[in-house]
């Protein structure tokens, strides 16, 4: 099979060794099915050891799913979530949230990808009225789909707007590792300690080969999620496969050795272009770097390294294109396509 490497998602990269490892070692003999195994009780353990004790964790196959299941867990169908129009529950999740999750989306514009409690605060309206859809949730993304990071202080504002309707706050946590490693914290800093409700806590983009959480914290812990979950289709009957990669992921440091790399290839690519005179949008904190390139260069650099045109057209002449780099991006990647730049 033609073997290539590139920079269109990090859901393009393989899965870690370690990962691949823990899978193996999990295949031994059998053990009970819907996660009453050992490797499910340790994983649970290890992301409450990252997250904090009292979060209850439910795993699921897939980032969409762990989004419908932690939403549809804490909203009701005449409900609404605020979210960015970029955030990925409203361009790329086909609708799940609305047509399986049963709630409304309420997009907001924003210039980098980031919820604020100004673009936030309009769209809270009609409390009561029974001709409007009710606003129970704030959405974010962490890292955001335009690359930028939430720190923990902008996580606390957002959720004290939403505590302060009587709402929560949701964090589409895929990429969450390559923030916390951005940004120098702990998972828990940017997650339950800042105040989150409702985490879909990322494995995949980091090196898994598939599985996610759905994590409660404090007051919204409730004996719904399992049927949820089990509702929703999102429950693993080999549970143990999918909790043997948690095990490997989060009982040491592989998801920080992983992000951080991820994070390492991203920077000295937008460093890289930038001293080539290419134009970096947004900030780089995590593993994503938009950049505008020439038209004419696109087709012909996106057919050798694989990436994706964000918004053809983005300034005269030029395309605004996204760079992802992964847990096992190297540095001869991405000076392979600096030097074509």
């Amino acid at each position: 099979m033609m073997s290539w490497r590139g920079f269109g998602s990090d859901n393009h990269a393989g899965v870690h060794p370690e990962v691949l490892a823990a899978i193996a070692e999990a295949n031994s003999g059998h053990a009970h099915a819907y996660g009453d195994d050992p490797w499910t009780g340790r994983a649970i353990a290890a992301i409450r050891s990252q997250l904090g004790h009292d979060a209850q964790v439910a795993l699921v196959w897939n980032g969409t799913g762990a989004n419908v299941v932690g939403l549809s867990a804490l909203c009701k169908p005449w409900e609404s979530v605020v979210c960015a129009s970029s955030a990925h529950i409203n361009t790329d999740e086909c609708a799940a949230p609305e047509h399986i999750a049963n709630v409304k989306l309420v997009p907001v514009d924003t210039p980098d990808g980031k919820l604020t409690p100004e673009l936030v605060e309009p769209q809270l309206t009609g409390f009561g009225f029974e001709h409007h859809a009710q606003p129970r949730a704030i959405s974010v993304s962490q890292a955001s789909e335009l690359g930028t990071v939430y720190s923990p202080e902008e996580l606390r504002a957002l959720a004290n707007v939403a505590h302060s309707h009587g709402m929560v706050l949701h964090v589409d946590g895929a990429r969450i590792a390559n923030a916390a490693a951005g940004l120098g914290c702990s998972l828990a800093a940017i997650s339950g300690e800042a105040g989150v409700d409702v985490l879909s806590f990322g494995g995949t983009k980091n090196g898994m080969l598939a599985g996610e959480a759905v994590v409660l914290f404090g007051d919204e812990v409730t004996d719904d999620l399992a049927y949820v979950r089990k509702q929703s289709g999102q429950l693993a009957s080999k549970m143990r496969f999918i909790s043997a990669q948690f095990v490997a992921m989060y009982e040491g440091d592989l998801w920080q050795r992983c992000a951080a790399n991820a994070n390492a290839m991203a920077a000295r690519l937008a460093e890289g272009a930038i001293a080539r005179g290419v134009q970096i949008v947004h900030e780089v904190r995590a593993n994503e770097v938009f950049a505008l390139l020439p038209d004419e260069r696109v087709a012909a650099l996106a057919a050798r390294f694989h990436f994706y045109t964000w918004q053809p057209g983005a300034a005269p002449g030029h395309s605004l294109v996204r760079w992802v780099t992964s847990w096992d991006t190297t540095a001869e990647d991405v000076d392979g396509l600096l030097g074509e730049l």
